[in-house]
């Protein structure tokens, strides 16, 4: 008896359905920090030696447990500091010595506010 007075409420079958719909949706819609854009953008060409890196996320990411590090031409991997945030979805920084020609690949780690961390990598070349 109890069941049916729920289900005879007007909201009732319409919260069923939201319910389930979230349970179906994809893990990005949890809060994941997907990168929606970066300076240098994917594959573009960059003057050295010194350059601005901008990596925008879809939402919030801690800086103090996120990560960049920069991957160069000759194999070398540095770690490159993060700058205080001017955004919550920014992570910056400025990379200097650049002073090798040839293809770059900046790895990034983030974390996101639901606790998960998400990496990726943005190539770009210094001519």
């Amino acid at each position: 008896m109890a069941i049916r007075r729920w289900a005879a409420k007007p909201g009732f079958l319409l919260a069923l359905v939201l319910v389930v719909i979230s349970g179906l949706a994809p893990e990005a819609a949890w809060g994941h920090a997907l990168l929606v854009g970066s300076l240098p953008a994917a594959d573009s060409q960059v003057k050295g030696p010194d350059i601005a890196v901008t990596l925008r996320y879809n939402s919030r990411v801690d800086p103090i447990r996120s990560a960049i590090s920069l991957l160069g031409p000759d194999g070398q991997v540095k770690q490159i500091e993060i700058e205080p945030q001017s955004a919550p979805n920014l992570l910056s920084a400025k990379i200097s010595g650049l002073v090798l020609k040839g293809a770059y690949v900046l790895r990034w780690q983030a974390l996101a506010s639901d606790g998960h961390i998400t990496r990726g990598e943005v190539p770009f070349h210094v001519q």
